[in-house]
């Protein structure tokens, strides 16, 4: 989840696009140049064991654009194939 954040605030649509699950992998990623993005806090991350091929991370993200501040506030989904670890989705609340 931190490396998929911080890929957001360098616009680092390679390693996104990389990290995101081949089902729900869009054919690119659109950033808002006018967003600044301004911390992560993980709240919440399941428990996974060696051989667990699925994960969850509620996190919240703040940014601000043209100086109003927001947050993003989600429970991703991750699923490990062959050993690696990609977003599935997430459920913004």
């Amino acid at each position: 989840m931190r490396s998929r954040y911080s890929a957001f605030v360098a616009c680092d649509e390679t390693y996104l696009l990389a990290t995101w699950h081949p089902k729900t992998r869009p054919s690119r990623v659109r950033f808002d140049k006018e967003q600044r993005w301004l911390g992560l806090r993980i709240k919440e991350a399941s428990l996974v064991a060696p051989h667990d091929s699925e994960a969850t991370v509620e996190f919240v993200a703040r940014f601000k654009i043209a100086g109003k501040g927001h947050r993003l506030h989600e429970v991703s989904r991750f699923e490990k194939i062959a050993g690696r670890w990609y977003y599935l989705d997430g459920k913004h609340l």
